[in-house]
């Protein structure tokens, strides 16, 4: 049986924990200084403080959506059941007649019949115009869907432009974009119906260029096997005591971590 001495310390991992630390806090540090130098600290704030309001845009959304789909399914609920009491009391009629019409109209019961019938009309007539107009909420949710995909874009945007800008260039090659080529590449791939497919290949371009000495993974990547797990997703809750929501309150925790 082997004995560790009391004294060994822990079995080295091949990497200082807090060295990493370090490292990360100096990226970190470089990345929020270069950020303000460049002028795109205040244009992503911007953004981010518009996250919230897309936030409720979406909920708005979804609540009009909601809202329209209960009012339709109790309408289409009542003019069923009143289709139904139409049908049983034409059957009735039918049956009257077949049995008696002499006394089916001296009675009145044809004339009460064909009353009924120009009441259940109408509010059926109203309950399908009721219906037509619970739609209108396509015409409300469509301008609030067009202004958070332009958030989006213009997230985008901004994020494309950074990474050009930003991106390392390896000694012999030229840059990947010019600083007057920038704005118009990044306009380009957020602007346009294939706005998906240029903006896929200029961030594929901007890294390839940041890091070329990379190369291919000896093994395929299975097809059923994500190669990167689930992502949580942007910060909903700016109010979260885990999330910074300020320049201020960014450079107070880098200094607290000594950066």
């Amino acid at each position: 049986m082997e004995h560790t001495p009391p004294n060994a310390g822990p079995p080295a991992t091949g990497f200082d924990h807090g060295e990493v630390h370090n490292k990360i806090g100096l990226l970190t540090r470089q990345l929020h200084d270069a950020l303000r130098e460049l002028g795109y600290a205040d244009r992503l704030r911007g953004t981010a403080q518009e996250l919230p309001d897309a936030q409720n845009r979406l909920s708005y959304i979804a609540r009009l959506t909601g809202q329209a789909a209960e009012k339709v399914l109790t309408l289409v609920d009542d003019a069923k059941e009143r289709q139904s009491s139409i049908v049983a009391r034409t059957k009735q009629m039918r049956q009257s007649m077949i049995a008696d019409p002499v006394a089916a109209v001296a009675k009145g019961h044809i004339m009460n019949y064909l009353e009924d019938m120009e009441k259940a009309t109408e509010i059926v007539d109203n309950q399908l115009t009721d219906i037509m107009m619970a739609q209108d909420f396509h015409d409300l949710t469509g301008q609030v869907i067009a202004k958070v995909v332009t958030l989006a874009g213009t997230l985008e945007n901004q994020l494309i432009e950074l990474l050009l800008q930003t991106a390392p260039q390896p000694a012999g090659h030229q840059p990947l974009l010019d600083a007057g080529e920038v704005s118009a590449a990044a306009a380009m791939a957020t602007g346009a119906a294939v706005a998906a497919d240029q903006a896929d290949d200029l961030w594929a371009a901007a890294l390839a260029e940041a890091a070329p000495e990379a190369t291919a993974p000896e093994t395929p990547v299975e097809a059923d096997k994500p190669a990167h797990p689930a992502l949580q997703g942007p910060v909903v809750d700016p109010n979260a005591q885990d999330v910074v929501t300020s320049q201020s309150q960014v450079d107070d925790l880098l200094a607290s971590l000594g950066f």
